[in-house]
Order: structure tokens, then sequence, then C-alpha cells
């Protein structure tokens, strides 16, 4: 239980919460610890000429990295959820968005349930809405569903 009192919050329930927000990986230093090697390998491709080493043969590139090979799969599927899931950071991984040629907005749009059209048109008129979107548990609960653990 989090209280007002932060002599007496636990901190593992603190950071348990982080995980009951819709949509969004809040970045830790759990999760920095779990992604340093992937930050490390993205932003190694702020440099032209490992961003045409890793062109020219992506697993190769990604396997001189201490990578686990559930990291590498999901670099290289561009699976950029299960990048964030495995400690990646999106301003890190903004440098394989440039590398591939997309831009941020473009990216991001594929971590979302909408084309890159409908994501840039709802950012426009304000974002998405708040309602709804407060708790995993609450939206689980209020819907009958028993699977907490979606996003």
């Amino acid at each position: 239980m989090i209280t007002e009192d932060p002599k007496h919050q636990d901190i593992h329930e603190y950071l348990a919460e982080f995980e009951d927000i819709p949509g969004t990986r809040v970045y830790t230093a759990a999760r920095a610890r779990k992604g340093y090697h992937m930050n490390q390998f993205a932003m190694s491709l702020m440099k032209d000429e490992n961003r045409a080493r890793f062109k020219a043969d992506e697993r190769a590139y990604l396997d001189e990295w201490p990578l686990n090979e559930e990291q590498k799969e999901a670099l290289l599927a561009r699976d950029y959820n299960r990048c964030l899931d495995l400690g990646g950071n999106v301003y890190f991984l903004a440098k394989l968005f440039s590398t591939d040629g997309i831009p941020f907005a473009e990216a991001v749009s594929t971590m979302t349930d909408m084309s890159f059209p409908a994501y840039r048109e709802m950012m426009m008129n304000g974002g998405r809405s708040p309602e709804g979107v407060r708790s995993i548990r609450a939206n689980a609960a209020s819907s009958g569903e028993t699977n907490e653990g979606a996003r």
C-alpha cells in the first residue's frame, strides 16, 4: 500500500504501481539495468560506420553485443514494445528508427493499435483521452477480465 508518509512506504509496492499504467513502461532503474546493452547498441548507431555495418548484416552486428536472444529478436523484428519491455529506452531506440529512415512519430505509432495517419491525427487533436487508461487492474476488474498482465 502506498502511503502519504514516505518513511512508511514500501519501495517494492511503490515501484509495482508503475506496472499498472496501461500502455506505459516507466523507465525505472531496474529496466535501465535490464536494457543497458540494448541501449548502448542503439547509441552506437550514432556513428556512420556503425550504421553501415549494422545495415550490412544486422544479426552479425547484434551478435557483437552482450544482448540476450530475446533482445536480439525484438530488435531484428523492430518490435519496439517488446524492446521497451526488455529494457529499451525509446530515446535510445530512436537511433534505430533513424537508421531505418523512419520518423520518430511514425515509429511510435507502431507501438499503438493505430495506423500512422490515424496516430498523427489523434496527436494533432490533443492526444488520447485519459479516461479508462489509469489502471490495468481497475480496467480488468470493471470488465470482468482476469488477465492483469495485459498492456
